[in-house]
């Protein structure tokens, strides 16, 4: 019944993140950077402040689905994890299961400007409940005050604490993903 109740939630947070128009996976291809995040998941409350920027590669596949792989640097070296979403009917949006983290989730990408910025919203479901994640990737680490209070704003409205919207630091390094 919890698991019915936790599908019935994520389907009703995700209808609200609505992909953006016009959505052309080829142009989300190449290198991220990870600059902003956001989430009142426990984890992230209690890691946010050791969080640094990461970098994503994109990487789309002939039948639309999009690969991506995520790099970044802790207190104890560096993380890596890859992932392999895959389309939906709804262009912009994309589903997958994170081997990682032991949960679903349906990734929506809701604003973007592909050769500046992509704004990603996914709600993460596990047994043990909902989890929504903001992310705010660019492609250079430089990032404006306009850019952050978009990522605020949009963050705000879906629900997540102001306290839990950050924008990482730069790592002394850049991890690999491999």
């Amino acid at each position: 019944m919890k698991m019915l109740a936790a599908l019935l939630l994520s389907l009703a947070l995700c209808a609200s993140a609505v992909p953006i128009q016009d959505f052309d996976v080829e142009k989300m291809a190449g290198k991220w950077y990870l600059v902003g995040f956001a989430s009142d998941a426990a984890w992230f409350v209690g890691k946010k402040s050791e969080m640094k920027m990461g970098t994503v590669i994109m990487t789309p596949t002939a039948e639309g689905n999009l690969n991506f792989s995520l790099a970044s640097a802790t207190t104890t070296g560096c993380w890596s994890a890859s992932h392999a979403a895959k389309k939906t009917e709804t262009p912009g949006r994309f589903v997958y299961t994170s081997q990682v983290w032991q949960d679903e989730n349906d990734m929506s990408i809701v604003e973007a400007v592909f050769d500046s910025f992509a704004l990603v919203h996914t709600v993460k479901t596990k047994p043990t409940g909902i989890q929504t994640v903001n992310n705010l990737y660019t492609r250079s680490p430089e990032h404006n005050a306009e850019l952050q209070a978009k990522f605020r704003q949009y963050s705000l409205s879906t629900g997540v604490d102001p306290a839990n919207i950050v924008f990482l630091e730069m790592a002394d390094m850049e991890c690999s993903h491999e």
